[in-house]
């Protein structure tokens, strides 16, 4: 036997054979049809019935030999495995490599591959266009000047949804110096800039407002010195209410620190929402406690419903205790004619809330201020309590504070009527709603 030759082995006649009968079977169709026709000439006497055999017999074996076989070929196409949409490269360990949200893209802005840290800030997939999560204007032009061949590009944009966060996008065209790049692929690399704009702000407001908080009570110690290093120097009667009078203005300027430093603290961290279940009921039972004597010095009476097991959140036990701490202070301050303050705590009907509210029985709230009781730095007219005069800060803080939390505040106040503020977490079995805005009656 020659080379080019061999014997063919059983296993291989057999699998020839049965590819001639499966082959037979897949043209059963036409074999019925040739079966039926022979049949009816051979009856009605236009063929003799051994040579209809025949014949019948010949078709079907031409019918076996000239039949394709192709049965497995489209099977085999429908399990194959789909093309990687980013051939295994260095490329993508480079981008699982940064300590940034790394994106390729293609010329046409279709996500190839994204590395874990852009899955986890942008929800995008591959195959998936980039417009489908990042919209804004200035963006898209910049990545169509780069896939257009242009030079490498950076520019920030604004992203206000779920909360308001700054970013840097770096667009750079990778260039076609081997086959996988050949095609051209843009490189974008994405910076959160949310806590340098939020510090720049912060440094503003300080500059806008603080300063001008500061100064009153500044002017008013350096007066007090004065006097008292000159015509006050031997009156002791004098020196005694000047330095009463420093004291409190003194106490003033920390207090306003220590909110400007809560504030801060509370803005750097504004787009993390907190996970820590923390029991409500427990929280504000401990601020009640603690703000009890204040509330005797003032002649007010706490009162207090409570449900009887837990109300379940996930919050920050240090910041919820500075919004109740706000919030039963103030009651307590501005509302002491009433006698009375009412702190409810208690789920909704349906579970999904969290609601706790703080009411006073004092004077109540003039309409023209309830629009702007949380700004920044913002007193209402409560000199007809005889309270004492606040930072401004404190709802401004309380805000912040709930606007982290997804909670929902709500003013409600008449005048002579008391007021009203109601808070609405989200409890731990209910899904996060996106950020409320402030609802006032």
């Amino acid at each position: 036997m020659s080379d080019g030759e061999h014997e063919e082995k059983p296993s291989e006649a057999l699998a020839r054979t049965g590819g001639v009968l499966r082959r037979l079977t897949e043209a059963r169709l036409l074999l019925a049809l040739v079966v039926i026709v022979v049949t009816v000439f051979a009856l009605l006497g236009h063929l003799a019935l051994l040579p209809a055999m025949l014949l019948l017999a010949a078709i079907a074996l031409a019918t076996a030999f000239a039949y394709p076989e192709t049965r497995e070929q489209p099977i085999r196409l429908s399990l194959r495995a789909p093309p990687s949409v980013w051939p295994e490269t260095g490329v993508k360990h480079m981008a699982d490599a940064l300590p940034e949200p790394c994106i390729i893209l293609d010329r046409r802005g279709v996500v190839r591959y994204a590395n874990h840290l852009a899955e986890a800030a942008f929800p995008i997939r591959p195959g998936d266009p980039l417009t489908f999560r990042l919209r804004s204007p200035d963006f898209v032009r910049a990545f169509e000047r780069v896939a257009a061949g242009g030079s490498p590009e950076r520019i920030e944009f604004l992203e206000r949804v779920p909360t308001e966060r700054w970013f840097q996008a770096s667009f750079s065209l990778m260039e076609p110096h081997d086959e996988v790049r050949r095609a051209g692929f843009v490189v974008l690399i994405i910076s959160d800039l949310t806590e340098r704009r939020r510090s720049e702000k912060i440094r503003v407001d300080f500059v806008a407002n603080a300063s001008h908080e500061l100064r009153t009570p500044l002017a008013s110690l350096s007066g007090f010195i004065e006097t008292l290093q000159g015509p006050a120097r031997d009156d002791a009667r004098a020196r005694e209410r000047f330095l009463a009078i420093m004291h409190d203005q003194a106490t003033r300027m920390s207090r306003l620190i220590d909110d400007l430093l809560s504030l801060s603290r509370i803005e750097m961290k504004a787009h993390m929402r907190p996970e820590s279940p923390v029991d409500l009921t427990a929280i504000i039972r401990g601020v009640v406690d603690a703000l009890e004597p204040q509330a005797r010095d003032l002649s007010v009476v706490i009162e207090t419903q409570f449900p009887a097991g837990p109300l379940m959140v996930a919050g920050d036990r240090d910041e919820l205790i500075q919004v109740f701490q706000n919030l039963v202070e103030n009651a307590c301050k501005y509302g002491r004619s009433g006698g009375r303050v009412l702190v409810e705590a208690k789920a909704s009907e349906d579970g999904r809330l969290a609601c706790v509210a703080v009411r006073d029985f004092g004077p109540g709230i003039s309409p023209e201020h309830l629009p702007r009781l949380t700004e920044r730095f913002y007193r209402a007219d409560h000199e007809a309590t005889g309270a004492q005069r606040g930072t401004g800060l404190g709802l401004a803080i309380v805000k912040h504070i709930l606007n982290r939390h997804k909670a929902r505040l709500n003013i409600e106040s008449r005048p002579g009527d008391g007021a009203v503020f109601t808070i609405e977490f989200p409890t731990l079995a209910s899904p996060i709603d996106p950020p409320q805005k402030l609802a006032i009656s």
